[in-house]
């Protein structure tokens, strides 16, 4: 396997306005903002804004045999993926624990994988340990570079600069000049990936810009991904997390990342027997927090009641109109208007987070007949 290079700090940290991601964040290397937070996030609900995502650590996988084999060792249905398509995808491990989530699209023949750039190093060597004798072939694909286009304007802007919008989620369309544009249904309706040459980063950047979008910084993507209740693995999971706990359950076009009905994979035992008989033991919800106290939880923090442990704090972000909020894995058990403390913060469950999840499973459902009950 060819060397893998790290991902390097991205160039437009050098253009006018842009404030680097704090030291301990996993964005460092790209723009946090760019003078504006909070104004940058009202932009991207009202208009466009074009956000630095180039950290994203990008796996190029090619051969003919490159779907059938990712589907056998991953959570999602990829096998007929169509071409110009995306999806959301897992890899577990023999407990089904998530230990990579990846966003794939597959178009001319190559799939591009996009992931977190501490674990992406990880998960190429995973892929290509895994090939055998399959007709795959994963690699570096770290020539292309991500940035994103959010906004109810995204797409006017993107045909002034050239390029043609895909108009369904996980849809993609090939670039002028090499890379490609796929729609996303999230952090908000209106999202665009585009993966372009990394050479012309800055080129790309000013072409947008010069179209229409106002710059933007990851503050604003995580504000509204955690609004939307998007998970980040590695901080909105843990080394604990099943996918039934942050909502990745659901097939390609189901905004989820796994698949209920494929064949067997790695983890799949746990993800059926949670499906069918059981209930997760934890739930992914949104936390309000109080804004008066001094200081912020920080992800990993125990999340409290009554001075008992009952989860773990996730993001944790200021949001242009919803305030101080976080993601946060709590106990099921625990009801909606329990009183939390998180770090020096009392935190309340926002109700509209919490998915109802008091039907009873298909498998438990017959067990009970069999039993007479």
């Amino acid at each position: 396997m060819a060397d893998i290079l790290p991902v390097s700090p991205s160039p437009l940290l050098s253009f006018e306005g842009a404030v680097p991601a704090p030291a301990d964040s996993p964005d460092t290397g790209v723009a946090w903002h760019h003078g504006d937070p909070l104004g940058e996030q009202r932009k991207a609900e009202r208009s466009a804004v074009v956000l630095d995502r180039s950290n994203r650590f990008v796996i190029a996988i090619g051969g003919p045999e490159r779907l059938t084999w990712l589907h056998t060792i991953s959570s999602q249905h990829v096998a007929e993926l169509p071409d110009a398509s995306s999806a959301e995808n897992l890899s577990l491990d023999a407990n089904g624990r998530v230990e990579h989530h990846f966003v794939q699209t597959d178009l001319d023949g190559i799939t591009w994988i996009d992931t977190e750039e501490g674990r992406g190093p990880d998960l190429l060597q995973f892929l290509t340990k895994m090939v055998f004798w399959a007709k795959a072939e994963p690699r570096d694909g770290n020539e292309l570079a991500v940035l994103s286009m959010i906004g109810p304007d995204a797409a006017s802007v993107l045909h002034r600069a050239g390029v043609t919008s895909p108009e369904e989620p996980y849809a993609a369309v090939s670039v002028p000049g090499g890379g490609f544009v796929r729609r996303m249904p999230w952090p908000t309706a209106y999202s665009f990936d585009l993966l372009i040459p990394r050479q012309h980063l800055g080129d790309w950047w000013n072409r947008l810009t010069a179209a229409g979008a106002a710059p933007a910084g990851t503050w604003a993507f995580e504000a509204l991904r955690v609004a939307a209740l998007r998970p980040r693995i590695g901080l909105d999971t843990d080394d604990r997390t099943i996918p039934h706990e942050v909502r990745w359950i659901g097939g390609p076009t189901e905004h989820g990342a796994v698949h209920l009905e494929k064949g067997c994979y790695r983890g799949q035992e746990t993800v059926a027997r949670v499906h069918n008989l059981g209930k997760p033991p934890r739930r992914l919800v949104l936390l309000h927090l109080d804004g008066s106290a001094e200081g912020r939880p920080t992800t990993g923090e125990p999340v409290t009641a009554g001075g008992r442990a009952v989860g773990r704090i996730g993001t944790v972000i200021d949001h242009h109109d919803l305030g101080p909020i976080a993601l946060a894995l709590v106990k099921r058990s625990i009801p909606v208007d329990t009183e939390l403390v998180a770090g020096p913060c009392a935190a309340s469950i926002d109700p509209d987070s919490v998915p109802e999840d008091d039907g009873i499973q298909a498998g438990r459902a017959a067990v009970d007949r069999l039993r007479g009950r």
